[in-house]
């Protein structure tokens, strides 16, 4: 079957689809709850304590690294799911009976980030392979762009539900309702008919696996690049909590319907780069570096809207743009590793690319405070466009590199004839592996 929507004739695919949107609601829900409840509840607009909350909740990425790429190499995806989502309805419980009851505290919201982040840690990489579980080879990018879509789609919906709820109900109700929306996904996990799912080739337990993995990444050049790449935007660029909740509160002075509404309007940016994604065959180089460098030049005309409205817009247009590089970064990343070192390689890639975030989100934060939200802006406009100059000289480098099989070998090859062998695998002359310019 093709078509944009191809994946959803899959039973399997299309009941973790239906249950992850509602999860992923509830999640957007409550990320936009907990940055309201930082900025206006327990701080008096204080961008630093924001920071410090985005990174504690993203580095667990980087510091349980080599047990996240492990396990999604080596269990049960799909019980090793059941048990990290059911841990972030816990949380998310915890914290809202916290916030309901009137006793939360700003460290209350620094531990229950870092829990958070430690849960999703191991499951960002078990839930991001799990889809060629669910769809197999044939059909994994066109998956992994509907689940950005779907991802995306609760970010336009969670934000805007949870500013009119906030102004209602309050924040710790908002935490109460994610909790309950775990419920759709873990039921989900226990329809999917286990018979139909295509069982990925499993490493061997051995020590040094992560080690494997690095190891395996360095002999790619392509793989080198793109995690250079990811580094930069999202150590500095997918600061959007900082980005927004600063230049709506500081810069408009708007309140939280308004704060939400602009995290949705992004959102619409995400879900048309995502479909757009879904329509295309193959990802490749160059539109990675398209969409790395339309970010960094939205994020620096964002910086210098005068007003709400047209904020707004440039908000759509750097949520395409980011929908497009995470997208195609992914579905290169997952499409030209090998599916028994493929959870080593994209935990890798997550550390990467949301390790860095407690390195970069507290820097923003400190410059939004210290020089206004517009300069912090900046800063994410000039990681974009360094990302994009990088890709550009790969491109330049490495003009006809072409990934594949030779002998039951994954292979690169470069302009000047040159072989790498990469990592032994089993043949398969079914796979399509995509080159680096596409």
């Amino acid at each position: 079957m093709n078509g944009m929507f191809r994946s959803l004739a899959i039973y399997n695919y299309r009941l973790w689809a239906g249950g992850a949107i509602v999860s992923n609601i509830g999640t957007w829900m409550q990320r936009t709850a907990q940055d309201w409840l930082v900025l206006t509840q327990l701080t008096r607009h204080n961008a630093t304590a924001l920071g410090v909350v985005i990174a504690l909740q993203f580095a667990p990425q980087m510091l349980l690294l080599p047990l996240t790429g492990f396990a999604a190499d080596h269990f049960d995806r799909r019980k090793l799911l059941m048990v990290t989502q059911a841990a972030l309805g816990i949380l998310a419980l915890g914290l809202g009976v916290l916030t309901v009851t009137g006793w939360v505290q700003l460290w209350h919201v620094y531990v229950f980030a870092f829990l958070l982040g430690a849960a999703a840690a191991f499951d960002t990489p078990a839930r991001q392979t799990f889809v060629s579980d669910l769809v197999g080879e044939a059909d994994l990018s066109n998956a992994v762009a509907l689940n950005s879509t779907s991802f995306n789609a609760a970010r336009m919906i969670g934000p805007a539900v949870a500013g009119g709820l906030i102004a209602i109900i309050g924040t710790g109700w908002v935490f109460l309702l994610n909790a309950a929306s775990f419920i759709a996904v873990l039921g989900a996990l226990l329809l999917l008919r286990t018979g139909e799912l295509h069982a990925s080739l499993r490493a061997p337990r051995s020590r040094g696996g992560l080690a494997e993995g690095f190891r395996y990444i360095w002999q790619r050049p392509d793989l080198r690049m793109g995690m250079l790449m990811f580094f930069l935007i999202g150590t500095f660029g997918l600061n959007f909590p900082i980005f927004i909740s600063t230049m709506s509160v500081t810069i408009f002075h708007a309140g939280a319907n308004q704060y939400g509404f602009l995290t949705s309007t992004m959102a619409i940016g995400s879900i048309a780069g995502a479909l757009l994604a879904a329509r295309r065959e193959k990802p490749n180089i160059a539109l990675l570096c398209v969409g790395a460098a339309i970010f960094g030049s939205g994020l620096a005309l964002a910086a210098v809207m005068p007003d709400y409205l047209l904020f707004s817009v440039m908000l759509v247009i750097i949520g395409m743009s980011a929908q497009t590089f995470t997208t195609t970064a992914s579905s290169l990343v997952q499409l030209s590793t090998e599916p028994a070192m493929r959870g080593r390689v994209m935990a890798i890639l997550l550390a990467i690319a949301l390790g860095g975030t407690p390195i970069g989100s507290p820097v923003v934060g400190w410059v939004a405070d210290r020089f206004g939200p517009r300069w912090a802006l900046g800063i994410g406009a000039l990681a974009g466009v360094g990302a994009a100059i990088i890709g550009v000289y790969f491109l330049a480098r490495y003009r006809h590199l072409r990934i594949g099989k030779v002998d039951g070998r994954i292979r690169c090859s470069f302009d000047d004839g040159e072989f790498t062998v990469v990592q032994r695998v089993r043949p398969n002359p079914d796979a399509d592996l995509p080159s680096g310019r596409g």
